[in-house]
């Protein structure tokens, strides 16, 4: 934050990730409001645009064409992405409510989390359509299942009649029925448009039964009020959406059918700092249909009223549309347009929805570059200029050439009482009850969910302490907060905080104090303490031949690097995040059980430092198999394209010290060596003959553990 610019004053929380929130982000995005936070909480990382789906069943478009990334779209709007399923609001005190982790505070609340499924029965043999994110892997498994011969699908809308078309076009030898409840199938399109594809459906042979209720679903066979028996499969359910419980459980005013009524401002009839759009809410004056082209529409005027509400300006009103254009794609580059008493089809009709569609999601996914900030610096002092846009995490560590410089410098007097100290993951120290395992850690965030980067620095402590071969007992916090209005600050320190108790906890480790300051980005660091028993683990305590596994994939340095640019989809982002939010409690307990003795944890200085620091204290040598080293997802393509940490460049001195095998430096999988890891696994060094068996236990536990390599006389060596 620079002097002169404004400090977040009030939180705008997006609540769901639907086709009117993306609208809110990139608006937002594209000009911020000072004084506001956004932050968005949705239940899938990637949002689908509902009018290409019918365009994937029938294999036009493939997945990521459909899909929007949150991640990426909210790192362009500067907001918070949480990646979590609410549960209910606590409208008393303004707060989202989870099942698994603290409530969130809002100041400003927007509701965009579309509908649930709708009288439908819950079976094996039944897949709602909606949420469409929870229908495509099913679809997928459908698709592929050479048993599946007979698909019924109960409602006969639009939305119905478009997947029947699209399903027989992809798979012509799959027989496929509309059930349909009402007399008159597509009742709201023209004349043309509706027996054009009345007509469509005949020619496929998709049988269409009308007035017909569904009263159960069995094995192979769908039961109607008639009595009657039709064979299917699997049942695809496409009729209207309900809505969610909590909406009216938590106190909102709703209506008849319990949607969140909403005024034409958008905003809730009884709590006036809540909006919402889409299929979730209810315009009370004006009801529409449950169709994402309203949702569509009402992004703009939402957008512009969470900023008005927010900064206390006079809000606009949503007018929505008397017809809706509805294009139905038949599944084979041809489509029918109905609006109002005119229709049309043809492939023009299907090349005019392909470009609807298709420019919808360009501008969420075509972003415009997120320009790194330049400092103004003389000619002179450029070559020492740091880059502007620094990492968090372990990529935010002081190099290590620069750190053993100053220790160099220090005079350090030596304690009588330590067994381990300077150079160790953690200082032991010998007490009259034994042998006692003391560590410092932390960083500034690194991502935008405080209460999973509260998790991580709790790992990330706690792991000093593993690779000592410690059981934790105690934690100390320092916590940094930016300056923000009260109520903000209190809610980010209140859920870093509760981020770490919901790892201390369960690991028997007490938070017994701490402290915490104002600074200029939110930041957490423990020090952490427990007992040894036994003879620790070290870095000095390698021996030759010995087998070196390490129990986490590595990269997330480089992904978060990627992150802070935009660059770096969501499910790579959440697949790091995942991957450091893991203890390493039972790894720890694995490796020593099958003998091993020397160990370390991979943090700062990436997998080469600290592998270079174990055999330098061992006295031996070590060869890297670099096809064995387990590597984040999308990492290897993000270094490959020179997206790194920026520690990267001062971790890869240490490269410099092996030789390299059939391979050259600039290699993605040998600059992954180097990449520095936050919260990351352990790297030890396992008597041969028990490697396989400590592999196995360790991917029992859950651990992508792999054989990384082995310890040698001397000498460093990447292989292939």
């Amino acid at each position: 934050m620079t002097p002169a610019s404004a400090p977040p004053l009030r939180d705008v929380v997006l609540l769901g990730g639907g086709h009117a929130h993306v609208q809110v982000l990139k608006r937002f995005g594209m000009a911020p409001e000072p004084g506001l936070r956004l932050t968005i909480i949705a239940r899938e990382p990637h949002t689908p645009y509902s009018g290409m789906l019918p365009g994937f069943v029938a294999g036009h478009y493939q997945w990521p064409d459909i899909h929007i990334d949150l991640a990426r779209l909210a790192a362009f709007a500067s907001a918070r992405f949480i990646f979590a399923e609410a549960t209910g609001l606590d409208l008393a005190n303004q707060r989202v409510c989870f099942a698994n982790r603290p409530p969130l505070r809002y100041d400003v609340l927007s509701i965009n989390t579309g509908g649930v499924p709708g009288n439908t029965f819950a079976s094996d043999f039944v897949t709602p359509v909606k949420p469409i994110g929870r229908f495509l892997p099913v679809w997928q498994r459908l698709a592929d299942d050479v048993s599946i011969r007979h698909l019924a699908i109960v409602g006969a809308g639009p939305g119905g009649v478009e997947l029947a078309l699209a399903i027989t076009s992809r798979k012509p030898g799959l027989s496929c029925r509309l059930i349909e409840s009402g007399q008159r199938p597509l009742a709201g399109f023209s004349r043309l448009a509706r027996r054009k594809l009345l007509a469509e459906l005949r020619r496929r042979g998709v049988p269409l039964s009308a007035g017909t209720v569904v009263k159960n679903v069995g094995a192979g066979h769908v039961v109607t009020a008639d009595g009657e028996e039709l064979p299917a499969d699997h049942v695809l359910w496409t009729t209207g959406v309900a809505a969610p419980a909590w909406c009216a459980e938590s106190g909102l005013a709703t209506d008849d059918d319990g949607f969140i009524g909403v005024s034409a401002t958008l905003q809730s009839t009884s709590h006036a700092e809540i909006f919402a759009a889409g299929d979730v809410a209810s315009m009370v004056a004006s009801p529409r249909p449950k169709s994402g082209v309203f949702a569509v529409r009402q992004g703009p005027v939402l957008a512009e009223n969470l900023r008005r509400f927010a900064t206390g300006r006079r809000l606009r009103r949503y007018r929505p549309q008397r017809r809706a254009l509805a294009i139905v794609g038949l599944g084979d580059e041809r489509a029918v347009a109905s609006r109002g008493l005119w229709g049309a089809s043809g492939r023009l009709a299907w090349r005019w929805k392909q470009r609807l569609d298709e420019r919808f999601i360009r501008r969420f996914s075509d972003l415009p570059a997120m320009p790194l900030p330049q400092p103004k610096v003389a000619p002179a002092l450029r070559p020492e200029t740091p880059d502007a846009m620094r990492c968090g995490g372990c990529g935010a560590k002081l190099g290590a050439d620069l750190l053993q410089r100053v220790l160099d410098r220090l005079a350090v007097r030596p304690s009588t009482a330590t067994v381990r100290g300077i150079g160790d993951d953690a200082a032991v120290v010998q007490m009259a009850a034994g042998n006692v395992a003391l560590s410092c850690d932390g960083f500034r965030a690194m991502i935008d969910d405080g209460f999973r980067f509260g998790r991580i620095c709790a790992h990330h402590a706690l792991n000093d302490l593993y690779a000592m071969g410690a059981q934790p007992a105690f934690a100390l916090a320092l916590a940094s907060v930016p300056v923000m209005a009260d109520a903000l600050m209190e809610e980010d320190l209140y859920q870093m905080l509760a981020g770490a108790l919901s790892v201390f906890t369960p690991l028997g480790v007490d938070l017994v104090g701490g402290h915490s300051a104002e600074a200029a980005e939110l930041g957490l660091a423990f020090t952490v303490t427990g007992a040894v028993q036994g003879a620790p683990l070290t870095k000095d305590g390698l021996s030759t031949g010995e087998r070196l596994l390490l129990t986490k994939p590595i990269g997330t340095g480089a992904l978060l690097a990627g992150a802070m640019q935009g660059r770096v989809g969501a499910a790579h982002l959440l697949g790091a995040i995942d991957h450091m939010d893991a203890s390493n409690a039972g790894a720890a307990d694995v490796l020593r059980s099958h003998g091993a003795r020397g160990c370390t944890d991979v943090t700062g200085f990436g997998l080469a430092g600290h592998l270079t620091e174990m055999t330098r204290a061992s006295g031996v040598g070590a060869s890297v198999r670099l096809g064995s080293v387990p590597a984040l997802a999308g990492v290897l393509d993000l270094l490959a394209t020179d997206i790194a940490s920026s520690l990267q460049r001062n971790n890869e001195q240490a490269l410099a010290d092996f030789v390299l095998r059939k391979t050259t430096p600039g290699a993605a999988a040998v600059r992954l060596l180097a990449d520095p890891q936050t919260a990351g696994g352990l790297l030890a060094g396992v008597p041969a003959q028990n490697a396989d068996a400590c592999l196995r236990a360790l991917r029992h536990g859950g651990y992508q553990a792999a054989e990384v390599g082995v310890v040698t006389a001397s000498g460093l060596e990447i292989a292939p």
